[in-house]
């Protein structure tokens, strides 16, 4: 199942309000001695995962298939960094993380139990069906919580957000498991900050620009790249490309990423090895108004949309401190929300 983004807690009485969980999106299947984990486009998750096999084994019904989401967290917090990095070709390297950083497991829907196809039941049926499967579980297999209420829902809105989480999913209590379809609903944070942009990459048809480097100053003054802002529509591209223009001449001299510029041909991206990550550098005194959900580690943690350009502003205003950092809370309140 998918959701669709919606403005706001929706105020009615037909939803189920459930924690929207920043993981990898998987699909367990159990028949008997056998576990698989499944991406959301079907890709193979379960060699990454390996300590994860055994606790499903040891705790669930010897057939079963749910709906979940694989989490990492480091000091009762999640860190979607270190669940990143358990994807790794070397075998020695997924046991050492496993170890290392080992993940657990949130199920949030129930596809099938036993030789019952759960599929075509409405979501109140399948929750309550996954409560009475995941009655007993222990770490690292988890059951997401849920609320039918909208004033817990804004509750948890807020507050989660201080684990690591981004928002809620709202779940039709009479709607079927209706694969690839956008049935349920999303509400994430959305805020906007001032940013200096520093750089272009071109669009990968070579038509204008692609995406535009981001960068805030950090107490020492320096210029940090933060992320960037994109998905223009091709009318766009070509407008910024001129807009941009003037501040490409002599943008190098005394540009605080200059070093990029040798090595930005060599660059590779990190899960995708032929994507160009070479840049166009931009005399860093442009500053744009962009959108956007959350932070990780000191960056957009997902990419910006940009909103307008500020002339009012200056670049030496675009700081981390206009940041809106959410107040830090422990994983175990979000799991146990009622306890």
């Amino acid at each position: 199942m998918l959701a669709k983004a919606v403005t706001g807690i929706p105020d009615r009485d037909d939803l189920a309000f459930e924690p929207k969980w920043d993981g990898f999106r998987c699909v367990v299947f159990r028949d008997g001695d056998q576990v698989h984990l499944g991406s959301r486009n079907t890709k193979p998750l379960t060699r990454y995962f390996p300590e994860l096999v055994e606790p499903i084994r040891a705790q669930l019904p010897d057939r079963v298939v749910f709906d979940a989401e694989i989490i990492v967290s480091i000091d009762d917090h999640l860190e979607f960094d270190a669940l990143q990095q358990r994807i790794h070709p070397a075998d020695s390297r997924v046991q050492m993380l496993a170890e290392k950083t080992p993940a657990e497991i949130v199920a949030f829907d129930l596809l099938s139990v036993a030789d019952r196809d759960l599929r075509a039941e409405p979501f109140r049926v399948r929750r309550a069906e996954l409560e009475r499967v995941f009655a007993a579980v222990e770490h690292p297999l988890h059951l997401t919580p849920v609320t039918h209420d909208p004033v817990v829902a804004h509750e948890w809105f807020i507050v989660f957000e201080g684990a690591g989480l981004d928002g809620l999913i709202a779940k039709p209590l009479d709607e079927p498991y209706a694969e690839n379809k956008r049935s349920q609903l999303k509400v994430k944070h959305v805020r906007t900050a001032d940013a200096v942009v520093a750089g272009y990459r071109m669009h990968k048809d070579g038509q204008g620009v692609g995406s535009l480097l981001l960068g805030l100053h950090a107490p020492d003054g320096g210029l940090r790249h933060v992320g960037v802002a994109a998905s223009f529509t091709k009318k766009r591209r070509t407008e910024l490309l001129e807009e941009l223009a003037p501040y490409e001449v002599d943008a190098l001299d005394g540009h605080p990423w200059a070093s990029w510029a040798d090595a930005g041909a060599q660059q590779q991206h990190r899960w995708n090895a032929g994507k160009e990550m070479s840049w166009l550098p931009v005399r860093p005194e442009l500053v744009a108004e962009v959108k956007y959900g959350s932070t990780l580690n000191g960056r957009f943690r997902e990419v910006t949309r940009l909103l307008r350009w500020r002339a009012d502003k200056e670049p030496s205003d675009c700081d981390f401190d206009q940041l809106d950092e959410p107040v830090p809370v422990g994983l175990h309140r979000v799991l146990r929300p009622f306890a």
